[in-house]
């Protein structure tokens, strides 16, 4: 797996999810500018993979700003650091030599048809490997993307999700990479929007859960009335960082009125990245408004095909949200049981 994010509470999830997971061996972690800035999102990366001892996951920089706007940050909803109250241990190494673009190329030379890739940012490298090395989405063996919305609501603007509305140049570059492949056999993208994500709820009980898995003392559920910025007291690093760093999400959902809860959006674009199968996919013409006064960053299916175009994606629609969170559950408790 190449996996390209902007760590983000929810990505750092994501993060813990692949590295849990038996079945996967990830190539590289490309940071990329969203959340907050590349070089935090590096640092991020790099301190998960220090607390859980793994040095040999290769960390590549990506481009520090979106292909043709300024960088946009979000630090209110991931913290100013982007791992909401985790406090992550300092990493003894750096990111590597190799750019996060370059890593997308060589990887997928290296491993034709083989490589999944997941992207749960803006898709700023990805645009920019595909710019400079046309061949990767043929090479990929398949390509999650978390983003966009088509019949919800924006969480950026009233009608854009976060990782279009920062760079919406990006997503249409790689939507576009594969309608030109058109009749090639190469498979679509999927793509994991609002619509499907935002049923994706994390809850407290889902924390307990995961400590409980973990053999992690002492109990703690994180509550609406509890102190903003509570820090956990778990024993076990792994479930204390996590406890620490989605208690932030769960205040940043409920002070924007939706509850005591966090939508996990990247792991769950993780899952559909492992197993494609947890998920209803229709495929559609997609493609993304960079114009509109009003709509720009917009993600727009034609599910009526009036454009007369090819599809350029496969939107995740339909799951079963208690099964995702028991496999993340259990997959994650196991990562912290053998720290």
């Amino acid at each position: 797996m190449v996996f390209d994010c902007d760590t983000g509470i929810d990505d750092s999830l994501a993060l813990l999810y692949l590295l849990a997971h038996p079945d996967v061996t990830l190539e590289a972690i490309v940071s990329t500018a969203g959340n907050v800035p590349a070089q935090q999102v590096s640092q991020n990366n790099l301190g998960w993979l220090e607390l859980l001892g793994r040095d040999d996951v290769e960390v590549c920089l990506g481009a520090d700003a979106p292909l043709a706007t300024p960088l946009m940050t979000t630090e209110e909803t991931h913290g100013p650091l982007g791992v909401g109250y985790a406090e992550l241990p300092a990493p003894r190494r750096g990111v590597s030599a190799r750019p996060g673009a370059q890593a997308w190329s060589e990887i997928t030379r290296a491993h034709p048809g083989e490589v999944v890739g997941l992207v749960t940012g803006p898709c700023t490298n990805l645009a920019l490997a595909i710019r400079d090395d046309p061949g990767i989405p043929a090479r990929l063996r398949r390509l999650v993307l978390m983003g966009g919305a088509f019949h919800h609501p924006g969480n950026t603007t009233p009608t854009s999700e976060w990782n279009v509305a920062v760079d919406p140049e990006s997503w249409h570059e790689v939507l576009h990479a594969y309608e030109a492949l058109d009749g090639t056999g190469v498979a679509l993208p999927i793509v994991c929007p609002l619509d499907l994500t935002e049923t994706i709820e994390m809850t407290p009980d889902h924390l307990l859960r995961l400590a409980d898995s973990a053999g992690s003392t002492p109990e703690e559920v994180p509550a609406a009335d509890d102190a903003d910025g509570l820090r956990s007291a778990a024993n076990n690093a792994l479930v204390r960082a996590v406890t620490d760093a989605v208690r932030f999400y769960f205040e940043f959902h409920r002070d924007h009125d939706q509850g005591y809860i966090a939508h996990m959006h990247d792991p769950f674009a993780a899952a559909v990245a492992l197993d494609p199968s947890i998920a209803e996919l229709h495929a559609a013409p997609v493609d993304v408004e960079l114009t509109g006064s009003l709509t720009r960053g917009t993600t727009v299916a034609d599910h009526a095909r009036v454009w007369g175009r090819p599809d350029t994606a496969r939107i995740a629609v339909g799951t079963d949200p208690a099964a995702f969170f028991d496999t993340l559950v259990d997959r994650i408790g196991a990562l912290a049981r053998a720290i």
